[in-house]
């Protein structure tokens, strides 16, 4: 089988791996979540040689843990800080119209107006709504893509969102925001995207000390420890970013989502939004997504201390999580209904303030003494400019020849058509052609790579038990065939 030009794969690696030992790239990224992959896809588009670097896997950090929207910054405005929705809203656009209308969906989100929710928070929702479309149309983004916001009737809440409570339900307000298929997948993609222009996508290949013409590392497979070199070096850590510049003072926010059964909910067709109890500015959503799951989120808690390998919900997140949602719904939910729960770390620059929720999601693009590059905070939506921003800065500093930008109208690589297959799992509909691409494809090495970080089918533990052994022999089998 011939391999495409986007293919990452364990016998990509291991000749990109020889390469990058032997050469000097002009950017060596840290860091392969969103920021970045944005990054290599960003410095790769400009005819740029670029090697990153991921201690782990694809989208093993914050990027897999998002409430999987491409918004447009509802709370942003609810909070008064336009600048940073009309940025969302402009980057919503792209990705929605250019950069990957196949991973984004428009998805309904709807303000109910119930007895849990006070006429102030209606008000402040409806306006913040019509608001995010006024941000909508200076985007330039089409009707036909994002639908106009409207009042709805109770009867038309409840064909959205059935289990909403018909005791003093007063209708909604039913506005529009871009969905991905999976945050993972879209780390993948624009991983592979840069792949497929040449960047050497590393992963399980650890930083250990970086300077601003190259780093130490290792294989995490092999051991094996080895010097790279670079023009420019580009910190995309995230939470970890701070191993590498010290100057930099990284504040993280633990954000938690539950996973209900769809069924639960009435299996929905457009996500809540739930004003928190006395606030009009900050929301928790319940959001249907795929294998017929529904996660409610999000929290935003001040997480100091040692940074973990995978952050963990708290108890008393899930509990808030859960009374956030009672207040709107017929029939109470409780732990038993929650089959998962998971949670990311922000990476927020810290300002001072006493509350993460006070903390600016603006991104942070600055150099260090040593000449590295960092590029932190921000949002998913907002990937692509952070990147072009951190790799302006480094073509700046460090004279890199090379085009501006160009991943404004770039179009992610797409997964090709796959048939039907071979079903792995009733219950999920995965099939073995999903595992096979996940490890000819995208880099998955591990059963936890497919089930965590391809499919997302781990985060419901008892699907993830049942699917681990079939799609262990099949990563086994497909590694063997590519030794």
């Amino acid at each position: 089988m011939t391999a495409h030009a986007s293919a990452l794969n364990v016998a990509r690696r291991r000749r990109d791996l020889a390469a990058a030992a032997e050469e000097v790239a002009d950017v060596l990224v840290i860091g392969g979540g969103i920021t970045g992959a944005g990054v290599a896809l960003d410095a790769a588009s400009r005819g740029l040689s670029v090697t990153l670097l991921e201690a782990e896997d694809l989208a093993f950090g914050t990027s897999r843990f998002s409430s999987k929207l491409v918004h447009g910054g509802l709370r942003y405005l609810a909070t008064g800080d336009v600048r940073t929705a009309r940025e969302s809203a402009h980057e919503r656009h792209l990705l929605m119209t250019r950069i990957a209308p196949h991973l984004i969906r428009p998805l309904g989100q709807l303000l109910p107006f119930s007895q849990g929710v006070t006429i102030p928070q209606r008000a402040a929702g409806a306006l913040g709504m019509g608001m995010g479309d006024l941000l909508r149309m200076r985007a330039r983004t089409p009707r036909s893509v994002l639908p106009a916001p409207r009042l709805v009737s109770a009867a038309t809440a409840l064909r959205h969102v059935p289990s909403l409570d018909p005791a003093g339900l007063r209708g909604g307000m039913l506005s529009y925001d871009g969905q991905l298929i999976d945050d993972a997948r879209l780390v993948a993609t624009v991983a592979r995207t840069a792949a497929s222009l040449g960047a050497r996508i590393l992963t399980r290949v650890r930083a250990l000390a970086v300077r601003g013409d190259g780093a130490a590392a290792e294989d995490a497979l092999t051991g094996e420890r080895f010097e790279l070199r670079a023009r420019a070096v580009i910190n995309a850590a995230g939470v970890w970013a701070g191993e590498f510049d010290s100057a930099i003072r990284v504040r993280p926010s633990r954000g938690t989502h539950i996973v209900l059964a769809a069924s639960d909910l009435g299996s929905p067709a457009a996500a809540l939004t739930i004003p928190h109890e006395g606030s009009i500015s900050r929301y928790v959503f319940a959001l249907p997504q795929q294998h017929d799951r529904v996660i409610v989120g999000l929290t935003d808690e001040d997480a100091p201390g040692p940074i973990p390998r995978v952050a963990q919900p708290t108890g008393h997140e899930i509990d808030f999580l859960l009374a956030s949602v009672n207040r709107v719904v017929s029939a109470r939910l409780d732990r038993t209904h929650v089959r998962g729960a998971f949670a990311g770390l922000r990476p927020l620059v810290d300002s001072g303030s006493d509350d993460t929720a006070d903390v600016s999601r603006r991104h942070l693009v600055r150099a260090s003494d040593s000449g590295v590059v960092t590029v932190l905070g921000g949002k998913l939506t907002t990937y692509r400019r952070m990147a072009e921003d951190a790799v302006d800065l480094a073509a700046r500093l460090r004279g890199l020849p090379g085009a501006p930008s160009r991943t404004s109208t770039l179009r992610l690589v797409d997964r090709d058509a796959l048939l039907s297959g071979t079903t792995v799992d009733d219950a999920t509909g995965l099939t073995r052609e999903d595992v096979v691409f996940a490890v000819r494809e995208e880099g998955a090495m591990t059963a936890d790579d497919v089930l965590d970080r391809r499919t997302r089918i781990g985060i419901v533990d008892e699907d993830r038990t049942r699917c681990l052994p079939a799609v262990a022999e099949l990563v086994e089998s497909t590694l063997d065939e590519l030794a």
